[in-house]
C-alpha cells in the first residue's frame, strides 16, 4: 500500500482466501496475534501451495505477495514461526513476515532476529 491507498479490513467470522485461476493478482496483509494466527497459517500454506503450482507446473493463478504481521508476548509465543521463515525463504519477496514481540526480556535468537520488531 501506499499513503492514501484504499484498503480491506475483516475482522473475525468466517473468511478464506480462494483465488481462481484468471483472478485479477491481489497482495494481502494479514495480520495476527497469539493463537489469531491458526487461520491466517493456513492461507499462508495455501498461498505457497499456489506459488509452488505456479513455478512448478504452469498454474493459471497470477498471485500478488502476502505480507503477515504476526504479534505475541516472546518469541517463544509466536506458534509457528520456524513453518513461517521457511515460507519466506522458499518464497522470497512473495511471502514475507515481521514479527513483533512485546514483553521480551531474553536475546532473541539470531534467525528471528531480521524479522523482529518490539521489545
Amino acid at each position: 500500500c501506499t499513503l492514501d491507498s484504499e484498503v480491506a479490513l475483516r475482522v473475525g467470522g468466517d473468511f478464506f482466501f480462494d483465488p481462481q485461476p484468471g483472478d485479477s493478482p491481489v497482495n494481502l496483509v494479514l495480520i495476527a496475534g497469539g493463537v489469531g494466527i491458526n487461520p491466517l497459517f493456513s492461507i499462508l500454506l495455501h498461498i505457497a501451495d499456489l506459488h509452488g503450482y505456479q513455478e512448478g507446473k504452469g498454474n493459471r493463478h497470477r498471485l500478488g505477495t502476502a505480507k503477515l504481521y504476526y504479534s505475541a508476548k516472546t518469541t517463544s509465543e509466536l506458534l509457528f514461526k520456524k513453518n513461517i521463515l521457511g515460507l519466506m525463504k522458499a518464497f522470497p519477496g512473495k511471502i514475507t513476515c515481521c514479527f513483533h514481540v512485546t514483553q521480551q526480556r531474553s536475546q532473541v535468537c539470531k534467525e528471528l532476529q531480521p524479522h523482529i520488531t518490539g521489545k
